[in-house]
């Protein structure tokens, strides 16, 4: 019985791989950020973070950037340089080749809204548009950022964009979530008014599932109620 037994086990140290020569299944994104017009390097303030609750999150000041994607969460990149319109990116460990998910990022010329000509992905944060706190209401101070906003649009007649609303993460997630629908679809129906087919404008809510600061501070409260406008087409 005994001699059996360690047959057995002679077979099955044989026969099963060790566990520390078991294959890393960790994930690493990377990837290069280029100017758009000339293709260079450009250097950049690029920050991810784990989705919806951004409980890994990162900062890296370089022209490239690489970092894991552990237990195969999805990530938010997003990518900031002067002189240069933000990106924003949603990282999925599905796409993937291998263990690797190589995304370069290309950055347009320019800080706000214009009436240029935008790269597709890019996302630009309306840091003018204001709504009155806990609603939908666009304050009118917001009007002049929204008119360019639609200008470019009638100058780009083939951009279809995406309306995304954040709010911050506290209060009700329910709540949140219809509050920043809310939004997104007043800014639709400002710009629709504006002459803007409605089939152009698509929207999007989150609520406060991608807070682009988890501090808890009211700056960062203020920062993550926001709207993001991203270039699907142009």
């Amino acid at each position: 019985m005994r001699r059996e037994f360690f047959k057995l086990l002679v077979a099955l140290f044989f026969t099963t791989p060790a566990l520390s020569q078991a294959p890393d299944s960790t994930i690493f994104a990377e990837g290069k950020i280029v100017s758009a017009e000339t293709k260079e390097p450009v250097k950049a303030r690029i920050t991810y973070q784990s989705v919806p609750y951004g409980s890994r999150i990162g900062v890296v000041n370089n022209d490239t950037y690489s970092f894991p994607m552990f237990e195969r969460e999805k990530y938010s990149i997003m990518v900031e340089a002067p002189g240069y319109e933000m990106a924003k990116y949603l990282l999925d460990p599905a796409d993937a080749q291998g263990q690797k998910l190589v995304h370069n990022i290309e950055l347009s010329k320019g800080s706000h809204v214009t009436g240029q000509r935008v790269a597709v992905g890019n996302v630009i944060r309306l840091d003018n548009l204001i709504f009155q706190v806990g609603r939908t209401k666009i304050s009118p101070e917001s009007y002049q950022e929204l008119d360019v906003l639609a200008r470019m649009m009638h100058d780009n007649q083939r951009m279809v964009i995406q309306l995304e609303g954040h709010t911050d993460y506290q209060g009700n997630p329910k709540d949140n979530l219809k509050l920043s629908q809310g939004r997104v679809d007043a800014v639709k129906s400002y710009l629709v008014g504006k002459g803007i087919h409605k089939g152009r404008i698509k929207t999007k809510a989150f609520g406060g599932t991608d807070p682009l600061s988890t501090e808890d501070t009211p700056e960062a409260h203020r920062m993550n109620r926001r709207v993001e406008l991203r270039i699907l087409e142009n």
